[in-house]
């Protein structure tokens, strides 16, 4: 299997559709395949290797759900709590409407935003809600590097300053429900989010190189971000989301949908907790029955038709912040009923399946790569040696 999966990430890599990349998959808790190739900066020629460093963006998500799931576990928050009991702004929230502003018939609920089911959205340009997404993440990006940089808490009460784009609970849209849990971890936990994630997830998991930014002594192992033109990797420096490229000093606003950076073997050891039901060399990061919940979540059916329509995720439903394979029939690749995870807009990927124990992680920082047909080719060289 090793072999074939290196054939495939140099195949990429010489077709110009990944700069770089690396994949690690494990069973039980244990390495069977590690491969690698290409470079973390193409202009240097420096390698793309197993310490390797990238921005996970919506790879952050699966943490962030943790550290929600863990202040449930220890009765600090409740699913049905309102967001406004956490971020006041959303109390007597609104919705964008073709026919203008109207009410929200009810609160946005912690569980709204754990099922990206709130109306909260990322920016876009297709309706009132995803303009104004836009104009805050635009100053958002504007003020990266100043004195006046945007807080987690304070994006968070500026989303909830903004029209929601449908009914809370009314459907499945991707957007900044992760975003907004990292204020709420905040606000319940009275510690900053990257704090509260160091203190109960990356210290105890032994994730060191896990954060919201990079230390100076580290730098160097920060990929650098590539797109594909024509046959050929470019250069593409992005500050998509808010994100701090450089990834030089700790950011006022620490993403909880996109903002962490992370190696494959530091997230395997976050991989490694979930599928051993919260508990990692002996230590209990969550309960058993917290892991069982958070990785068995599901939309409502009139939700469902939301996630119907993404590409390369027929089969799967989501909740708690993760994709959950419902039917491996309609999938376009090979899976297993109950495998869950996530990826990243960069290509960073994450897979457990508890079913059959396996692990199937990938780094790159492709633009718009998220799952995409290399990844589809890993996992189905992984499920072909499953019996």
């Amino acid at each position: 299997m090793e072999k074939e999966i290196e054939r495939l990430l140099d195949e990429a890599v010489s077709n110009g559709e990944v700069a770089g990349c690396n994949a690690l998959v494990l069973a039980d808790g244990k390495e069977i395949a590690y491969a690698e190739s290409g470079y973390k900066n193409i202009e240097d020629l420096t390698p793309f290797e197993r310490d390797t460093i990238v921005r996970l963006y919506s790879m952050s998500k699966p943490i962030t759900s943790a550290a929600v799931i863990w202040l449930m576990d220890n009765g600090v928050i409740d699913l049905e709590d309102p967001v406004e009991k956490y971020i006041p702004s959303f109390a007597n929230a609104h919705v964008a409407t073709k026919g203008g502003r109207v009410n929200a018939l009810r609160s946005v609920t912690l569980r709204d935003l754990m099922n990206m089911a709130g109306g909260t959205v990322y920016p876009g340009n297709g309706t009132d809600a995803e303009r104004q997404s836009a104009a805050l993440f635009d100053e958002v990006i504007r003020k990266l590097g100043t004195d006046k940089e945007i807080g987690t808490v304070e994006l968070a009460s500026r989303i909830g300053e903004n029209d929601l784009d449908f009914q809370p609970g009314e459907n499945f849209k991707y957007g900044t429900g992760a975003d907004i849990l990292g204020a709420v971890v905040e606000v319940a936990s009275g510690m900053r989010f990257g704090d509260f994630l160091k203190k109960e997830f990356f210290e105890p998991l032994e994730m060191p190189d896990t954060d919201f930014w990079v230390t100076e002594e580290k730098r160097e192992r920060l990929a650098d971000v590539y797109e594909t033109v024509g046959k050929e990797a470019k250069l593409n420096v992005t500050y998509n989301l808010g994100i701090n490229y450089k990834m030089d000093h700790r950011p006022a606003f620490e993403s909880g949908g996109a903002g962490l950076c992370s190696t494959l073997d530091d997230y395997a050891h976050f991989a490694d907790m979930l599928l051993n039901n919260g508990n990692y060399k002996g230590k209990t990061i969550l309960s058993e029955r917290a892991v069982k919940f958070m990785t068995n979540g599901s939309l409502a059916p009139w939700q469902q038709k939301g996630m119907d329509g993404w590409d390369g995720l027929t089969g799967y439903t989501y909740g708690n912040l993760l994709r959950v394979l419902k039917d491996p029939s309609r999938c376009v690749s090979y899976g297993e009923a109950g495998e869950y995870g996530w990826d990243g807009w960069l290509g960073a990927y994450f897979a457990n399946d508890p079913v059959n124990r396996i692990t199937v992680l990938m780094g790159m920082q492709k633009i718009n790569a998220g799952t995409w047909g290399l990844t589809r080719k890993v996992r189905n060289l992984v499920y072909k040696e499953v019996r």
